[in-house]
């Protein structure tokens, strides 16, 4: 199995972990695909460290999460 194949096999199992993205707008960006039926882990919130985030599940149970740096 070549790497590549490798990393498929691990995502499509869920074991890939988190994904983490970054955003302009945190709060369009979960309206759209809470919208579109992605699986909402955690809504919108503010965290004390100076993001705003919210997390998802792909369909093989990785975590995506989306953050706006405040400020």
């Amino acid at each position: 199995m070549n790497p590549n194949e490798a990393a498929e096999a691990r995502l499509a199992s869920g074991a890939q972990g988190t994904l983490i993205f970054t955003t302009e707008a945190v709060d369009d960006t979960f309206a759209r695909l809470r919208d579109a039926g992605v699986d909402v882990d955690q809504e919108p919130i503010t965290q004390p460290y100076g993001v705003r985030d919210c997390g998802f599940r792909d369909p093989w149970g990785n975590h995506l999460r989306f953050s706006q740096l405040l400020g």
